[in-house]
């Protein structure tokens, strides 16, 4: 069992940056590859980024790619989204979640475990 609890969430203008963290619970929380996804208002929950469990292989939606960073600290048990350059596009409710095969995190399916989202708004 994880449980997984956001935070960092905002209000910021476009061009700001911002760190969200994602602290998780539970003894097995290393053995799972850890992923991002967002869902802004009226449209459907898409994929941000993932992680392996190691940190060695990481994953990006391609409206992210090379503004976004996804990291982990496993002695902390905590992974993070450093998020630059934002968007007003990139406003929406980012939920960390959580599966055992890091490549299926690119779809909402290979999550076994949610946290309750945090809100991140961008001005324009």
């Amino acid at each position: 069992q994880v449980q997984l609890v956001e935070s960092g969430g905002g209000l910021v203008q476009a061009g700001d940056s911002l760190r969200l963290s994602c602290a998780a619970s539970g003894r097995t929380f290393m053995t799972y590859g850890m992923g991002w996804f967002r869902q802004g208002t009226g449209k459907e929950r898409e994929f941000v980024a993932a992680i392996s469990w190691g940190g060695g292989s990481t994953y990006y939606a391609d409206s992210v790619k090379g503004r976004f960073t996804i990291s982990r600290d496993n002695a902390k048990n905590t992974v993070y989204l450093q998020m630059s350059s934002l968007k007003s596009e990139d406003t929406a409710v980012y939920y960390c979640a959580a599966g055992p095969a890091t490549s299926r995190l690119r779809d909402e399916h290979g999550a076994d475990y949610w946290g309750k989202g945090t809100l991140v708004t961008v001005s324009s």
